[in-house]
């Protein structure tokens, strides 16, 4: 488990991309941001915003209704 966990169940597009950026501004380089999200059109978007970003997406996961990310800040 990552020490930087962003909890945006609940929330719907474009919401959760919008605070893992603002969120990503307080991880270091080299270390991981964990998202936990209900939208299930956070898929694709966490994709598309590691894509755009540069940023790693290196986990993802669905356990029940919850989405997991896990993205590694690279600057």
């Amino acid at each position: 488990m990552t020490a930087h966990v962003l909890d945006a169940k609940g929330l719907n597009c474009p919401l959760p991309i919008l605070k893992a950026k603002k969120a990503l501004n307080d991880v270091p380089v080299g270390e991981s941001l964990e998202i936990l999200a209900t939208d299930p059109g956070a898929v694709a978007d966490f994709e598309a915003f590691c894509r755009q970003t540069g940023n790693e997406l290196v986990e993802t996961s669905e356990e029940g209704d919850v989405f997991r990310f896990v993205i590694k800040h690279t600057g």
